[in-house]
């Protein structure tokens, strides 16, 4: 990959942050600039493999560590402590991002694409409309479950118009029932009973840090809440060892029905009563049931942000 442009989503990736950093690849290149390949910054969860399985898609190579001037295009996120190690030194030619801005800076001017959707791969959607660029099946399907898995098939609050018209549209060019295979695909997420409770806790988790305060707020999708509760000691050890490593003030792990909307989260830390204040929640064992809450971009986040 030497003398490439590396393009990658956040650490601990999820199918926006993978399949929206293939989809870019194909996009660039169909447009000409040949130059780039598509990595990841971590393990592929169940979920995405699902997808790539599905389309028969290698993985992305793994890569942990970015050379000094080693030029980069950032997909699904732009806080410098949730991407590659090295970063800082790394030239940023473009960034394509749904999240808010923050811990970033550059010193020289770069692309950057920030729109408030439910997911990168609709900002890349409008992308190929924009350029008159021609959608395959394979990125169209590879689209629409970026769109499917970030928006929880269009139920979460993050879903916009802008969302719900590029799913439809997709639709049509990926040839599949999307509903069915978006179902299938969030199904291949929840399967967590292979997964050790250190896994569990990083699977999907995004590093914070809010005026000095650093905090996590690791998700995972379920569609039995009581069956990872089982295992509530275990993920309390484990993550209070993730406390004490990463000197952090908070730690929430939110476990999300993706059938029934909700979310049950347990908290630690010495700011966790910032949880009791953001949602008006007592917890009770480190616990609290979060009705109809789902996001951790519009939801869990805002509201843990601002009591900060």
């Amino acid at each position: 990959m030497e003398n490439k442009v590396l393009i990658f989503g956040h650490k601990n990736p999820d199918t926006d942050s993978i399949c929206s950093s293939l989809v870019k690849e194909k996009l660039n290149k169909k447009m000409g600039k040949e130059n780039c390949v598509a990595v990841r910054l971590g393990k592929i969860n169940k979920e995405t493999k699902y997808v790539l399985n599905y389309l028969k898609i290698k993985e992305p190579e793994l890569i942990e560590v970015i050379k000094e001037g080693q030029e980069v295009i950032l997909i699904d996120h732009n806080e410098f402590n949730q991407s590659a190690d090295g970063i800082e030194k790394a030239k940023i030619l473009e960034v394509v991002d749904h999240h808010r801005i923050s811990n970033f800076e550059t010193s020289e001017p770069l692309y950057y694409t920030a729109k408030p959707f439910g997911c990168t791969s609709t900002i890349l959607f409008e992308e190929y409309k924009k350029n008159e660029v021609q959608i395959s099946e394979e990125e169209a399907i590879l689209m629409a479950s970026s769109i499917m898995s970030d928006t929880l098939l269009l139920k979460s609050p993050t879903t916009t118009d802008h969302d719900k018209k590029a799913l439809e549209e997709l639709e049509k060019v990926a040839g599949i029932n999307l509903k069915e295979y978006g179902l299938e695909m969030l199904k291949a997420g929840t399967d967590l009973n292979d997964f050790t409770v250190e896994e569990l806790i990083s699977l999907d988790a995004k590093s914070l840090d809010k005026d000095g305060t650093k905090f996590i707020i690791a998700q995972v999708n379920t569609v039995n809440i009581s069956e990872v509760l089982k295992r509530q000691e275990e993920l309390e050890r484990a993550i209070e060892k993730e406390i004490k490593e990463k000197e952090l003030k908070l730690f929430v792990f939110a476990i999300t029905d993706i059938l029934n909307s909700n979310s049950e989260i347990i908290a630690l830390g010495e700011k966790a009563d910032i949880i009791e204040k953001a949602f008006g929640k007592k917890l009770d064992n480190n616990r609290a049931f979060l009705e109809g809450v789902v996001s951790r971009k519009k939801q869990l986040l805002p509201n843990i942000d601002k009591n900060i």
